[in-house]
C-alpha cells in the first residue's frame, strides 16, 4: 500500500490493515462507496472502529482471510488501479 501512495503501518500478525486515504481527500466512507460502486471492491470505513481516531477516520479496513492468495492478489491490484486515479 506504501507503494501506491497509502501510507500504511504492516500488520503484525494481524489478518487486516488500515491504509490511509487522507491523501485521496475524501472521508473514509466516500472512498469506500466509491471503490463498491466503481470497482465492485467492499472494504469498511476506518472509522466504523474508532470514530474518535483522527487516523483511523482518514482510512479503511482491509480484511485478508479471503480463501485463496490470488483472490488477495487481484483485489490488492485493484485497489492499487483506483488509488492511483484518487490521489489527489
Amino acid at each position: 500500500f506504501n507503494d501506491m501512495g497509502l501510507d500504511c503501518f504492516e500488520p503484525e500478525g494481524a489478518f487486516y490493515v488500515f491504509p490511509c486515504i487522507k491523501s485521496t481527500g475524501m472521508t473514509s466512507e466516500e472512498f469506500c462507496q466509491r471503490l463498491l460502486e466503481e470497482e465492485h471492491v467492499a472494504v469498511v470505513p476506518g472509522n466504523a472502529f474508532c470514530a474518535d481516531d483522527n487516523a483511523v477516520s482518514h482510512s479503511f479496513r482491509l480484511n485478508f482471510s479471503t480463501p485463496t492468495d490470488e483472490q488477495i492478489d487481484k483485489g490488492v491490484k485493484i485497489l492499487g488501479a483506483a488509488a492511483a486515479e484518487l490521489l489527489v
